[in-house]
């Protein structure tokens, strides 16, 4: 990099460091008090059991709102961990947004349901394309990924140069686009690449990742030989794997049926962008009821247990236009993801119960593949772009853990400790971490973000394990109780391990609060309140061993 006075070159994630998903990292360019900052990526994750009423989880942009500098939103690929926050946090970034034709055709049709969508500048980059955002020279490079139109980042400035790489694999037939471009990547390395910012989802796995062509010669072959329907699940983003079976089941003279908005929404993406090729067709599932079940394949969102879906619908023999029956064959092409297992389960034995075979594995090959690249694409990486420094992104604890020691192994320079909020100086100079700041994460109730740590998130969370007790007491001008009080419970047991009612319960903790009271003081319904409050939770505490959430109401009549 070129001396450009104080100007240094950071990287700073705000997602996607320490977890899969939420991808959202700052490239800044500048003087420590006066940088410009790019943002490469701007995605969500989901959900677990923790976050009850949550649809869908984004980090939080609190610091980069604060400096005021961002000059663009990059995305590299259309997969919703890396652009499904753009119609959540624009309106706070309010950044021109650049991106490949597929990205944006997607994303326009989320901001389309967005009353400030048309607000949003959306910069088409074309194929391999160069351009200047503020202070950055940035280039996109081809790379094979499981989504069209996947892109590594070249981003220059001052003179330095890092490679981003976003999600990526070695794949010599991927079934949809080119291959990885290693002629470029490898010209990047001889000119001199500052740092590797690279992709670590696999990089605990030996070995390459299957190619999508070696997948769709066994899914030809699976529904060759399938006695009756034949259904597919996998991620609806894998445009090359639905073609793939689009494909297999043209061969075999059988019609396509699709199941499910995410899949058809897919679909229209890549046949609105020119990826769907013109002799596949496909039927609705208001037509699948019609045909004859030698003569079905079916392609079905749920590949991960989500309850909303078609296959779990379709599996608890719910859905209002598709039925599966004894003989019928679902294929899973698609991986487990970790915390997923107990939908899948649960779809996987509804299925069982309705006499479905379900196929995770083939013996004549694979029916499905990663979209990242395992450890021996890595080491192929290392050595096609040499940087001085490797710095692991897109990957838990352990990916990252495995990401440096490989490194090293390969005999390169890698940062450890870089995690979601610390900066890291990537030039001039030796790579090294120089801050941190303020991340969180912003959950979506309903039609408000909130941060993870608001009070109303906090106690949805205790109530889902807890419950909770609403007491109401009438009190008199004497401190008497004018009546017998009111309880109402949610989430909490009828009757405790002796047979006892909890309400009963409940009652005896609030006389026995309210004698224990002097009667002037019982006046205040700040004492009496929180004297009741702490009576009813402790008693309900020995009884259950749980202490519920208790709001008491006291009125003076």
């Amino acid at each position: 990099m070129n001396n450009n006075g104080d100007a240094e070159l950071v990287f700073l994630p705000l997602g996607g460091i320490g977890e899969i998903g939420m991808n959202m990292y700052l490239y800044g360019f500048g003087p420590a008090d006066d940088r410009q900052w790019l943002m490469v990526d701007c995605g969500v994750t989901f959900p677990s059991g923790e976050e009850p009423g949550i649809e869908i989880i984004t980090p939080d942009t609190t610091y980069i709102e604060a400096e005021r500098n961002l000059v663009g939103i990059v995305l590299t690929h259309a997969h919703e961990d890396h652009i499904g926050a753009v119609e959540e946090l624009w309106p706070r970034l309010r950044a021109p947004v650049y991106g490949t034709r597929f990205a944006l055709t997607l994303l326009k049709g989320k901001l389309a349901q967005r009353d400030w969508g048309k607000q949003v500048e959306l910069i088409e980059v074309p194929y391999e394309g160069r351009l200047t955002i503020g202070p950055f020279d940035v280039e996109f490079i081809n790379m094979a990924h499981s989504i069209p139109e996947t892109n590594a980042l070249a981003i220059r400035a001052g003179g330095g140069l890092v490679l981003h790489t976003a999600d990526w694999k070695i794949d010599e037939a991927p079934g949809l686009g080119e291959p990885t471009n290693v002629k470029r990547l490898t010209e990047l390395g001889d000119e001199g690449i500052d740092a590797l910012i690279c992709d670590s989802t696999n990089a605990v796995t030996e070995g390459a990742t299957f190619s999508e062509g070696e997948v769709a010669e066994t899914l030809k072959k699976l529904v060759a030989d399938a006695p009756y329907r034949i259904a597919f699940t996998t991620f609806a983003s894998n445009v090359a794997r639905l073609i793939a079976i689009a494909e297999a089941a043209h061969a075999a003279d059988r019609h396509l049926v699709i199941v499910g908005r995410a899949m058809r929404r897919i679909i229209d993406a890549a046949e609105e962008t020119g990826y769907w090729p013109e002799h596949l067709s496909y039927l609705d599932e208001e037509d699948y009821g019609y045909l004859p079940p030698e003569k079905v394949v079916m392609l079905c969102t749920g590949s991960q247990g989500e309850p909303r879906a078609a296959l779990a619908r379709i599996a608890e023999d719910e859905h209002p236009n598709v039925t599966l029956s004894r003989g019928d064959w679902v294929v899973y092409s698609s991986r487990m993801i970790p915390g997923n297992e107990d939908g899948i389960y649960k779809v996987y034995n509804n299925l069982s119960r309705l006499g479905v075979k379900i196929i995770e594995h083939h013996p004549d090959g694979p029916i499905h593949s990663s979209g990242h690249c395992r450890r021996g694409e890595l080491r192929q990486m290392y050595q096609w772009t040499r940087p001085r420094v490797v710095v692991p992104m897109h990957g838990e604890d352990r990916h990252l853990y495995e990401h440096v020691n490989l490194a090293k192994e390969e005999g390169l320079s890698a940062l450890r400790n870089v995690r979601n909020g610390v900066m890291a100086r990537l030039c001039p100079g030796p790579a090294e971490i120089i801050d941190e700041v303020p991340v969180g994460r912003l959950l979506r109730d309903g039609t408000l973000l909130l941060r993870e740590d608001d009070g109303p998130l906090r106690e949805r969370r205790k109530l889902s394990f807890v419950g909770t007790v609403t007491v109401f007491v009438v009190v008199d001008r004497k401190g008497e109780m004018a009546a017998d009080p009111h309880i109402v419970m949610h989430g909490i047991p009828n009757l405790d391990e002796h047979g006892q009612l909890f309400a009963e319960i409940a009652e005896r903790a609030i006389f026995n609060a309210f004698d224990g009271i002097p009667r002037p003081r019982r006046k205040d319904p700040r004492t009496l309140g929180e004297a009741v409050r702490r009576s009813v939770r402790g008693a309900i505490n020995q009884a259950w061993g749980k202490k519920p959430l208790c709001t008491v109401r006291i009125a003076t009549v």
